[in-house]
């Protein structure tokens, strides 16, 4: 394996959202940072960079992971996930998602890709998960709009919807 030098250009492939893409970045570059400016994919949000507000969250190679603590370099061959690839198409929500607008569990939006993230992972792992569970991978994201009531009441619904629970049909108006 070829040592990189400090500050070097060098292309980065990875499965991006299903795809496979290739980006030229700096071998400082955050992967949160190339997510978004050398593959275009915004909803990847930046707030802290510390990997304390969860906003920055996607999946690597299927586990959620906090994109601003991890180097564009180190993703080099892996598969990355984004929120622009949980829906199946742009007009067919996610359960995830579905249950955010149901449940108005979205105020600013800026938190909101980084939880639904950590959810699509961990809903895999936990069909069933306990309100407490729901809350616990929660506090690792910080949300200063909703008071979480919204958030955790979606992802409860969601959770039913994706075991095959019936839930409400009712879409809210956009």
């Amino acid at each position: 394996m070829r040592r990189l030098k400090h500050d070097e250009n060098v292309a980065v492939t990875v499965q991006f959202n299903g795809e496979n893409r290739t980006g030229i970045a700096s071998t400082r570059t955050l992967l949160s940072d190339f997510i978004r400016y050398s593959l275009g994919a915004t909803g990847t949000h930046v707030g802290c960079e510390h990997g304390a507000c969860g906003c920055c969250t996607v999946r690597i190679d299927g586990v959620a992971a906090r994109s601003c603590l991890m180097l564009a370099v180190q993703a080099e061959g892996r598969v990355i996930d984004t929120v622009e690839g949980m829906a199946d198409s742009i007009d067919e929500l996610s359960p995830l998602q579905r249950a955010f607008r149901r449940r108005h569990a979205l105020q600013c939006g800026f938190c909101t890709p980084g939880i639904l993230m950590s959810f699509s992972d961990f809903l895999e792992r936990v069909p069933d998960p306990s309100e407490d569970q729901v809350r616990e991978v929660l506090s690792g994201h910080i949300c200063r709009c909703t008071g979480y009531a919204g958030l955790i009441a979606a992802i409860m619904e969601a959770a039913a919807e994706m075991r095959g629970e019936p839930v409400p049909d009712a879409e809210v108006a956009s």
